[in-house]
């Protein structure tokens, strides 16, 4: 607001004749805006910081990336400016080690830092020495880390702020018996947590108090490896629980707002799947509410920049508990920026340079319905493990504003053992709930990978069911409806099978005619014949699944012209049976790679990829993964060690042996615990048995499917 002072600078003894002379001078009730940083540092990897960085070019600011030596080309090194190799794969020697991030910030003249999230964005020492060295921490101070970081002493802040928490232990005796004594006054089931846990590592349910010991020791193993502490919280385990949490943001000038609430229900491993904006079944009152005490949680700390506050509700009577503050912008950040028209990288800039928030509370408003989907490389089937591999082909939905696709890799790259497994998040906005959900399936189906297993089949199985259509969620969700979200395999359809063999033989023809034409230039080299003129000829491929093997065979129509070449009538097989017939099928591939083809008097347009031994078929019933069988002359003779093995289920590392050769165990007992994608994952005993070997030791990296442990005959 500018406001004007007039100054009259005539004199009372002047002469009548002299001019008059006025003097204007304007000044603004309103800070003068700060400039914003010219160049920051990203010392992240992957999606999120190619997210900062997108934000950062469109508002001219330049980019520093930092990268260890597997991501030497990596999608976020390419985007940046300038990129800067600071260790090898283990990120306590790259993206964890302070000392070389500001080595770089120094030599780059970075005038500010943004963590994105995990690796070191909720660490306070790097805080307190960024702001040391003279640069801007894009975050929250290093005191208002420390205080919503430690689980336990966030909780005493909360409840003298008023802010409702969950009844439990947050205190400083860490001795066994005396949890164990609390966890009984509690009531169990109880849930233990890392005190500077997140992402849900050290976590874990007590469901009784046999397994108490067991769990605790655990949690703590992994909070050790993950934080650096192995301090737990005892808290009461909600049976109905729902996880929402709220955005809030604050400036360096005392303001604090909401920028409303997000639904993360849907987890596995305590983890979230999919995330949504706003909160469905929530009153206006519930989500004030929810608002109002975010707010207090952020001010109780002096916060600043971007937060989340998470809440824990009871499904049941809707009252909600303060779980955690996590101090940085949140993975999920997308939905929130969906429903209310906001940036927040462009808020992060605009607060870390000295300038007021850009909206008040009163201007911000939610818009429409946002659903969030984190894509793993990981097998929902097989407890959710994650998967390593090649991007080998990937087709996305179109992005527009109504759909966005935050990734740090593209087709070709490699998922590695190295780091988190997720691969991007699709962020998809309707009009309503109703709407948004629809355009969720919809870009889901859209979304093709093929070289290592994903998540994003059972995303669409979950966004299907009927109760989380109704907008049922809870915490529980996967468990409580496991029989429909895993549901036994089934036969593939007749429809995929056929595709996939005429997809396989289009593609033989093409790549003969390619070799013919390389080799010398001649007419017959380009004809488009799937077979011989005036020959009917039939050709046989075989497929396997899920230990079923199905031929399809290929038979020149009798409807077969120099016009249309292709037409081939189609017989899928199982055991020497005929599952389904398909005349006259004409087909071609398109321009885009997808096959065309006419069944049944019914065009499709199908993608179907061949990756080693495997043909990927996605059409109108899925995704659907056959296997070539190995020849007879390929395969060789398997062999095994001993009268059982346990193998590893991902690439990872020996984190622990409970055993020796000589042991008796059984069934079911822990023997072995790997550490994978920055988790613990406990191998049991599949019988009860003798051990013969242990082939690797503590430390020991091993790749999938490798034996841990043989067992003895005890019969010789």
């Amino acid at each position: 607001m500018l406001r004007l002072l007039r100054s009259n600078s005539q004199s009372l003894f002047a002469s009548r004749s002299r001019p008059l002379v006025v003097t204007y001078a304007y000044y603004s009730s309103v800070a003068a805006r700060k400039p914003l940083f010219e160049k920051v540092l990203i010392a992240n990897r992957g999606e999120i910081a190619c997210r900062v960085m997108r934000t950062a070019k469109k508002l001219g600011i330049k980019t520093v990336a930092v990268y260890s030596e597997p991501d030497a080309l990596a999608e976020h090194v390419k985007m940046a400016d300038e990129a800067f190799l600071i260790g090898p794969a283990a990120s306590a020697q790259s993206y964890l080690d302070i000392d070389k991030i500001l080595r770089v910030a120094n030599l780059t003249g970075a005038q500010a830092i943004h963590p994105g999230y995990g690796f070191l964005s909720e660490n306070a020492d790097f805080a307190d020495r960024v702001k040391q060295a003279n640069i801007a921490f894009i975050g929250p101070s290093g005191d208002a880390m420390r205080s919503m970081g430690s689980k336990s002493e966030s909780k005493f802040i909360m409840e003298k702020a008023g802010v409702p928490v969950v009844p439990g232990y947050h205190g400083e005796n860490q001795d066994v018996k005396f949890l164990k004594e609390e966890a009984e006054k509690i009531g169990y089931p109880v849930l233990i947590k890392a005190v500077k846990g997140g992402g849900g590592k050290g976590m874990r349910i007590v469901r009784h108090a046999g397994e108490f010991e067991e769990m605790l020791e655990s949690s703590r193993r992994e909070s050790i490896k993950s934080f650096g502490d192995d301090k737990v919280l005892v808290e009461k385990y909600l049976v109905r629980p729902r996880h929402v949490e709220v955005q809030v943001f604050a400036d360096q000038l005392g303001s604090t707002v909401h920028l409303f609430e997000r639904d993360c229900s849907v987890q596995r491993r305590h983890q979230k799947v999919i995330e949504e904006a706003p909160a469905p079944g929530l009153t206006e009152e519930t989500r004030a509410l929810l608002g109002e005490k975010a707010v207090a949680a952020a001010q109780a700390v002096g916060y600043e920049n971007a937060g989340t506050v998470e809440f824990i509700m009871d499904n049941i009577d809707k009252k909600f508990y303060f779980m955690e503050m996590n101090t940085r912008l949140q993975v999920e950040h997308p939905v929130t920026e969906m429903v209310t028209n906001t940036d927040l990288v462009h808020w992060q800039f605009e607060v870390a340079s000295g300038n007021p928030l850009p909206m008040t509370q009163d201007q911000l408003a939610l818009t429409g319905h946002a659903f969030e989907a984190r894509v793993y490389a990981e097998n929902p089937a097989n407890q959710f493990l994650p998967d390593t591999g090649p991007l080998y082909s990937v087709r996305t939905p179109t992005p527009s504003e109504d759909l966005r696709l935050e990734t740090g890799f593209l087709q070709g790259d490699d998922i590695t053992v190295h780091y988190d497994p997720m691969i991007s998040k699709l962020i998809v906005r309707g009009e309503n709930r109703t709407d948004a959900l629809r355009r969720f399936r919809r870009a889901l189906e859209e979304y093709q990978i093929v070289g290592l297993t994903t998540n994003i089949d059972f995303i669409h199985k979950v966004a299907s069911h009927p109760e989380f259509i109704k907008g049922e969620v809870e915490t529980g969700f996967i468990q409580q409806f496991e029989a429909d979200l895993f549901p036994p395999a089934q036969a593939p359809d007749p429809a995929t099978l056929a595709l996939a063999a005429t997809a396989l033989h289009l593609q033989e023809l093409q790549a003969a005619r390619a070799a013919n034409a390389s080799k010398s230039p001649s007419p017959w080299s380009s004809l488009e014949r799937a077979f011989r003129l005036n020959h009917k000829e039939t050709s046989t491929t075989t497929f396997e699944l899920d230990g079923s093997k199905y031929d399809v065979q290929l038979t020149t129509s009798a409807k077969a012209s120099d016009k249309t070449p292709h037409v081939v009538d189609i017989q899928v097989k199982a055991d020497g049976n005929t599952l389904q017939s398909f005349d006259a099928v004409d087909s071609y591939i398109d321009e885009d790679g997808l096959l065309v083809s006419t069944l049944d008097g019914k065009q499709t347009k199908t993608n179907v990829v061949s990756f080693k031994d495997n043909v990927v078929v996605f059409d109108q019933h899925g995704r659907t993964e056959l296997t070539l069988p190995t020849p007879a002359y390929v395969a060789g003779a398997a062999t095994t060690g001993g009268t059982g093995s346990v193998k590893t289920p991902m690439p990872c590392k020996i984190s622990q042996v409970m055993i020796k050769p000589g042991d008796k165990v059984e069934k079911g007992a822990a023997i072995v615990v790997l550490e994978a994608m920055k988790m613990e994952h406990v191998i049991r005993a599949p019988v009860d048995g003798v051990i013969d070997q242990v082939l690797y030791a503590v430390g020991d990296l091993v790749e999938e499917n490798k034996n841990l442990v043989l067992f003895a005959n005890e019969s010789s």
